[in-house]
């Protein structure tokens, strides 16, 4: 057994030959063998290896071989050593890339986390090398039957792939990339769903249209739109509303959002009160909500688009009552409806960008009884948006920018927004016949640009005439509505509150999960 003497002079012996070291076999042997050592010898031969490696091309599977054993010795520093040391071998070896990223993936599953940093470090170098027998090892792995080496594999993939210099990957190693994850995507986690999204988002080919449009196909087939929906059962609903947040940003007018669009029309407007929430603290129906909204500009042509608006328009008007009956008018006061705007919101700018897709909808004789209907709903439901409006501007009237920011006077805000919108759209859906033209910016998303010339407001501005929307019985003009003096409608004080919060896209759930059609189900935690 070669000790740490016979290591220096191996190496003097193979330094001083240079070029000709390939000539001193036995020295090589000598320090192979001293992998079997102390802890001291092994680091010492694992540095003296990979210094003389490419001289040997005959004993190069025998070196590669020692230094996996060294990666996995029980000596902590011996370990650390060899894994700094490993990927120099492909300098001389480019054909070992992908058996060595193999190895380093295997050693992921460590918990040190001074080792594993060092393992990262060392596929940084492999991704130098050779990215594509780089991703062939990793992935070699990643498809593998260890849990542990699975998920820190992917992890590591997902925050250090958009790190790596941009001529890192050409179109080879993007292609085996977006290939390999097709393969991981048939049999995820919902934490290794989220990951895989966000490494195939960061590759060039993606950001073209087509690449936007195989994206949400590959997130289409995740969200299983073939199959039943299950309003109850919190997985499922966290299902959809994850590949919905992971599609939002890909939609536009040439990438449509038609079919998740459809689906919720189909599937869930029609169990909206039953719709389970994906976790403790999370309004389950109103995240929805938001989504569809979100996505529902970008529909491009819509089938069945009738009876799709039906049963949005049912859902709508569900959160729009009636004014109460004359004859039951005192007695209706006594119990004021719950006015829901966050949802209002919501479900009147999903109708109103796909009600102008099918203006008849809310026109023509045939539709007279519901345009009648609809416009007194409307009419009721503005004006206790007028007074809430008004009650909000009076109440953040002269408040400072550092009294803004008070969570109380947030809440205000984000409630003068949606009530706003609710009042822009109402005054588009009142004109006869409706008209569609409001541009509506949703409560919860940054305003892109001002608008250089704001719709007139219910309200007013100052020295503006302050207006109310009123019912037109013949739908064009002429009388107005009977009990057109009756008393405002007046929102219960801080029943609004609830329902203003602001909603975050990118927001992660973290219940439990489990499997159902081709999501994986062996065993893993947090199965979808």
């Amino acid at each position: 057994m070669a000790t740490i003497e016979k290591l220096y002079k191996d190496f003097g012996v193979l330094a001083d030959a240079k070029e000709k070291a390939g000539e001193h076999e036995e020295e090589f042997l000598s320090i192979l063998s001293a992998t079997k050592g102390e802890p001291g010898e092994k680091r010492l031969a694992s540095q003296f290896i990979t210094r003389f490696f490419k001289y040997f091309p005959s004993h190069a599977a025998t070196a590669v071989n020692a230094m996996f054993d060294l990666c996995e010795d029980d000596d902590l520093m011996t370990r650390k050593q060899a894994i700094k040391d490993l990927p120099t071998l492909c300098k001389s070896a480019p054909e070992q890339v992908s058996k060595i990223a193999s190895a380093l993936t295997q050693l992921m599953g460590t918990d040190d986390a001074t080792e594993s940093s060092l393992i990262q470090s060392s596929f940084i170098t492999l991704f130098k090398f050779d990215c594509k027998g780089s991703l062939e090892g990793i992935f070699s792995q990643i498809l593998g039957e260890d849990d542990t080496v699975r998920e820190k594999a992917i992890k590591f993939l997902g925050a250090r792939i958009k790190t790596l210099p941009e001529d890192t990957f050409d179109s080879h190693s993007e292609e085996l990339l977006i290939n390999m994850c097709k393969k991981v995507l048939q049999d995820v986690t919902k934490d290794e769903f989220i990951a895989i999204m966000e490494i195939l988002k960061c590759q060039k080919s993606m950001t073209t249209v087509q690449g936007r449009q195989q994206l949400v196909d590959i997130v289409t087939e995740q969200a299983e739109l073939d199959q039943p929906f299950d309003a109850t059962d919190p997985d499922c609903v966290d299902r959809l509303m994850q590949c919905i947040k992971h599609a939002a940003p890909l939609f536009s007018k040439n990438v449509h959002s038609k079919a998740f669009v459809g689906y919720f029309c189909d599937h869930v407007l029609p169990h909206l009160d039953k719709l389970a929430s994906p976790e403790e603290g999370i309004n389950g129906k109103l995240e929805m909500l938001k989504l569809m909204a979100e996505i529902s500009e970008f529909t491009g042509d819509f089938e069945n688009l009738e009876t799709r608006l039906q049963n949005l328009y049912d859902s709508l008007i569900s959160y729009m009552p009636l004014p109460p009956a004359e004859e039951n008018e005192d007695e209706s006061h006594s119990e004021e409806p719950k006015l829901e705007f966050s949802a209002v919101e919501c479900l009147m700018y999903t109708f109103h960008q796909l009600c102008r897709k099918l203006p008849n909808f809310l026109a023509g004789e045939e539709n007279a009884d519901r345009l009648k209907d609809f416009k007194i709903r409307l009419q009721y439901f503005a004006r206790g948006v007028q007074v809430y409006i008004k009650h909000l501007r009076m109440a953040l009237q002269g408040k400072t920018g550092t009294e803004l920011k008070e969570e109380e006077n947030k809440i205000k805000v984000a409630a003068l927004k949606i009530t706003s919108n609710i009042n822009t759209m109402i005054k588009d859906l009142f004109h006869s016949p409706p008209s569609f033209k409001s541009v509506v910016t949703l409560s919860w998303k940054p305003l892109v640009k001002p608008v250089e010339k704001a719709a007139p407001t219910t309200t007013g501005t100052a020295g503006q005439k302050r207006t109310l929307i009123t019912f037109e019985s013949n739908g064009a003009g002429g009388k107005k509505a009977h009990k057109q003096d009756r008393s405002l409608y007046q929102p219960p004080s801080g029943k609004f509150s609830e329902k203003a919060g602001a909603f975050q896209s990118g927001q992660r759930g973290r219940g439990g999960f489990n499997r159902r059609g081709g999501w994986r189900g062996r065993g893993r935690n947090q199965r979808w």
